[in-house]
């Protein structure tokens, strides 16, 4: 199999990385991924029968003949888990979709869970790298209503944009304003003089996705391309608070905190350090949201496909998060699975959740490049415990497709942990996790991928009982699918690689 290379950033101007909604387990215990909504209990249930459900992209998948269409299939959640038997598959050829499959468009490349319409169904706004002539701009954000038959094509619409340009590029969700409502910070529309600008579009949104208002933000200078936001509550104020990061060309350009008011979002940021792959979740229990994200090599995105990996916790603290009480994790850590080589890539999906009901946030760390002997680029996950002083390597364990209990066999290229998202699908209070191995050969057939769901237990993760699925086993489009690039609400599809 062989490795290609997708540098996130050159993908095409509509694959910002991602962000997402995150949830609260039952009993109330924080969890958290790319993006929060702080003091309330925001759930990933599209169907409303109070199991979350995973949803994973087949984005470069070939649909109707049109190749990097993409398609999404939702994985709903029960008493027993996810299940093969209990899934749906949208893509642009759908019934009610906008839109028309077209080569390109990378359907569910950016895939956004929140309840935009407060109707208590969690909704899914997806981005999609398409040209809109109607609306004489480029880009989309679809949103697909949450329903009590579960995600379909009824009733989507495209979130109106102005006759400009770029729509939907960083999309993702929180409540900046503290009202209780789902908001959207992303790009919509620009013109001459504001290359700079992001909107938020406040909550709750209309049915033909208009929202309650708009507020424009000038965030960065038009030499810079922004990447990976997130969104927790930092500060612990109830609030959602927004972290943007940026780049130009190759070089991080550093990131900036935007904090959440009763207004809205602040128009005025203080600096934070750059980093990739950012995730939020709550590892010491503080009541204030901790920011994970991986640490750019020497400052240097094309530093990453020989790059070992490090991750770099930031702390929640009065003022959001800090730069003083942090740490940092390794393969070296002590404690932590493995050893830190050339190209493993520690850290190049983060994901948090509460795995062991403790009521302390863990993180998944993605590790998609890790050798497993001789199989390069086979790939694993290693799951840090949160605890009353935060994350450490103490209790950490790898797993990967050679771990005995996990289905299937590792291959070098499958690239398992390629992305991680840890939700509690089957209501126990404790986070199950969903990690995909998007170049996993399947039937002989190159890059088709795959997801796996291991379960949380009050001892931590555990591979009895856990599940694989592929898109031959859902009947779907499988050559090139790259099935588990990514699952909504996580930090974005793509990999670093040679």
């Amino acid at each position: 199999m062989g490795i290609r290379t997708m540098l996130t950033m050159a993908v095409c101007a509509a694959t910002a990385l991602t962000g997402g909604v995150a949830v609260a387990a039952p009993g109330g215990a924080h969890t958290g991924t790319a993006g929060g909504t702080a003091g309330t209990t925001v759930r990933e249930d599209f169907n409303g029968d109070g199991y979350q459900d995973v949803v994973v992209a087949a984005s470069n998948a070939p649909v109707g003949g049109q190749p990097y269409a993409g398609y999404i299939t939702v994985a709903y959640g029960s008493a027993q888990g996810l299940s093969t038997a209990h899934t749906t598959t949208i893509d642009q050829s759908t019934p009610g979709v906008p839109g028309d499959v077209g080569e390109g468009h990378s359907f569910g490349f950016r895939m956004i869970p929140a309840d935009l319409d407060h109707d208590g169904l969690t909704d899914l706004a997806l981005y999609t790298s398409e040209p809109v002539p109607e609306m004489n701009n480029f880009g989309s954000v679809i949103i697909l209503w949450g329903r009590t038959g579960g995600l379909s094509g009824q009733g989507a619409v495209r979130i109106p944009g102005p006759a400009t340009n770029d729509i939907g590029n960083n999309v993702i969700a929180g409540d900046f304003n503290g009202d209780g409502d789902a908001d959207l910070m992303m790009a919509h529309g620009w013109g001459d003089g504001d290359l700079e600008q992001r909107s938020v579009l406040y909550g709750p949104f209309s049915r033909a996705g208009e929202p309650a208002r708009e507020q424009r933000v000038t965030m960065f200078t038009s030499d810079n391309y922004m990447s990976n936001p997130a969104v927790g509550d930092f500060n612990g104020d109830g609030i959602d608070d927004l972290c943007t990061f940026f780049s130009y060309e190759e070089h991080a350009e550093g990131g900036s905190l935007w904090l959440g008011t009763s207004q809205g979002l602040s128009t005025t940021s203080t600096r934070l350090p750059s980093g990739s792959s950012p995730t939020v979740g709550d590892f010491d229990n503080d009541g204030k949201d901790d920011l994970a994200v991986r640490v750019v090599p020497n400052g240097i995105y094309e530093d990453f496909p020989t790059d070992p990996g490090t991750v770099k916790i930031y702390y929640g603290s009065a003022s959001g998060p800090s730069t003083t009480r942090t740490r940092v994790i390794t393969q070296d850590t002590a404690g932590v699975p493995g050893v830190g080589e050339k190209g493993d890539q520690f850290g190049a999906r983060l994901g948090a959740g509460d795995v062991d009901g403790d009521g302390y946030d863990d993180l998944a760390v993605g590790v998609p490049f890790e050798a497993l002997g001789s199989k390069a680029g086979a790939g694993a996950v290693v799951l840090l415990k949160g605890g009353p002083g935060g994350l450490s390597g103490t209790g950490a364990k790898s797993f990967h497709q050679d771990t005995a209990g996990v289905p299937g066999v590792a291959e070098a290229g499958d690239h398992f942990g390629g992305s991680v998202r840890l939700l509690d699908v089957n209501k126990d209070g404790k986070a199950d996790l969903t990690a995909g191995a998007p170049d996993e050969n399947l039937e002989a057939i190159a890059d088709g991928g795959a997801v796996w769901s291991l379960r949380g237990t009050s001892t931590g993760l555990t591979t009895t009982g856990s599940l694989a699925f592929n898109p031959v086993d859902l009947g779907t489009l499988v050559k090139q699918a790259r099935f588990g690039s990514n699952v909504a609400g996580d930090n974005g599809a793509g990999l670093y690689s040679y």
